[in-house]
């Protein structure tokens, strides 16, 4: 028996040895589990440092009469209370606001959210949760609540700081947007619809998002909604990383998509606003735009890479520096432009009075040229030029499949003395597929500064049909590039 009991035992051993290592390399083979975040100690710390924001105007007694037509009053505050907008037409009035007196009545602007990053009464939020307010007031989670000062607020960047009378506060530890990782989590603390202290959470769904605006976005899923403006957006280890600021959506609510402003962005200017009341940025004073595959690879660039320049202002610091219509930035002060949204940023980044080097492409080849950087003055609208009209006469050019004629002086001087020819009529081949129009003023084919008719005759005789040819075009006041092919000889 114990004979059998032994042999037993050691079958059973053996299996379990010979086994064993089988097991071991399956359970390698799985991919490693990964914990889903807790985020409750998270939120407790961060909680009492994030604020609520709401604005008031005050209105004339004008202004201020009257409910919405033909809705009693009661339904009015009904829908004011349990939906927090006014009803259309009428004044938002929170009760116990009245004007009994003849004095202006102050009406609830808005609300959003902010928070404490200095613990003397430092509060940062958007420029457009403050905007056109009479009064601001910051409410603490303890429900105190402060009328707040406008330290200063900076429209473009969507950035604002304000200072209330308090001490002792809890504050937010800032982290560095730069090492923020696409697919990290995240949380987003603020007021969406004028709730406090909702949480929310999601991943960093895209990195330097361009919205149009001056500042990169940091692009997430977390659910922020009107309200939440303004409200930290916070890595795991409780720092913020960014302020909640833009959300694209087709309703008015949240759907899918989120856009934080990166904190290191915000304290730059944040810092400023703080010290100065304005954020001084730098200009050069040209107009830019995209650079496309056809255009980069007609211009000798390989891949799109720079910021075409459609227009330089007379007498800004570029047109001084010898940056001309047609250039391709490529980079600024030693750092690349990859894109044309990284040149307005990076020169606002620049101090007024610096000489910065810029390196641009023209012609086929890179050059190097200074820039003294002035102080940035508010965006000036420019005037449209009507086109010329469809019939004016001109003489045909059969490669191009357009019919040009010479400038006028009036046209040639109002165009800097640089000659150049208008486009009278656009057939239907290349050209108008490619956009050209009339009114148009050829002033470059290929690295060919145009002069006048015959010398444009001239260069576009000379035009390889297999390759396509950059065409630079002045539009109003900017200049644009067109890659043509021209037709068969």
């Amino acid at each position: 028996m114990k004979k059998i009991l032994l042999v037993v035992f050691s079958v059973f051993s053996w299996g379990i040895l010979s086994f064993s290592p089988m097991v071991s390399s399956q359970t390698n083979t799985q991919p490693p589990r990964v914990a889903i975040p807790d985020f409750v100690e998270l939120v407790e710390k961060a909680s009492p440092a994030v604020v609520n924001i709401r604005t008031t105007e005050r209105l004339s007694n004008q202004q201020a009469q009257g409910s919405a037509p033909g809705i009693p009053d009661e339904q009015a505050e009904f829908f004011r209370r349990f939906f927090g907008v006014p009803l259309p037409g009428a004044p938002n009035t929170p009760r116990g606001q009245g004007n009994r007196r003849g004095q202006p009545e102050e009406i609830e602007r808005g609300v959003g959210s902010g928070f404490i990053i200095d613990s003397n009464g430092i509060v940062m939020t958007n420029a457009h949760v403050v905007e056109g307010a009479t009064t601001i007031y910051v409410t603490l989670t303890d429900k105190r609540e402060f009328k707040a000062k406008l330290l200063g607020a900076d429209k473009r960047t969507d950035l604002a700081v304000l200072k209330i009378d308090a001490t002792g506060l809890p504050k937010l530890p800032l982290g560095d947007s730069s090492k923020v990782k696409v697919g990290e989590w995240v949380v987003a603390i603020g007021s969406p619809f004028g709730l406090e202290n909702t949480v929310t959470a999601g991943i960093v769904s895209a990195k330097s998002r361009d919205t149009g605006d001056y500042l990169p976005f940091i692009q997430t899923d977390v659910a922020v909604n009107p309200g939440n403006s303004g409200g930290p957006l916070l890595n795991t280890a409780g720092q913020v990383i960014g302020i909640n600021s833009q959300i694209f959506s087709r309703s008015g609510g949240y759907m899918g998509i989120s856009f934080a402003i990166p904190i290191d962005e915000a304290i730059r200017v944040a810092d400023q606003l703080r010290t100065t009341g304005r954020l001084v940025r730098g200009r050069i004073g040209v107009a830019i735009g995209e650079i496309n595959k056809e255009v980069a690879e007609s211009l000798g660039l390989g891949k799109p890479r720079g910021a075409f320049v459609r227009n330089v202002e007379p007498g800004a610091p570029a047109a001084k520096g010898g940056i001309e219509a047609g250039d391709v930035i490529l980079s600024f002060n030693g750092r690349d432009i990859n894109k044309s949204t990284d040149l307005p940023r990076i020169v606002g980044e620049t101090k007024p009075g610096t000489s910065a080097t810029v390196k641009v492409w023209r012609k086929g080849a890179t050059r190097d040229l200074t820039v003294v950087v002035a102080d940035a003055e508010p965006d000036k609208a420019v005037a449209r030029k009507s086109e010329a009209p469809a019939s004016q006469a001109g003489t045909a050019n059969k490669s191009l499949g357009i019919s040009v004629t010479e400038l006028t002086e009036a046209k040639n001087k109002e165009l800097g003395g640089k000659g150049g020819v208008e486009i009278t009529n656009v057939g239907d081949g290349a050209a108008a597929r490619a956009g050209l129009r009339v009114g148009d003023v050829i002033v470059r084919i290929g690295d060919a500064d145009i002069t006048g008719i015959k010398q444009f005759e001239s260069v576009t005789k000379a035009l390889d049909p297999s390759k396509a040819v950059p065409i630079f075009v002045r539009r109003g006041d900017a200049t644009i590039v067109v890659p043509i092919r021209p037709a068969q000889k």
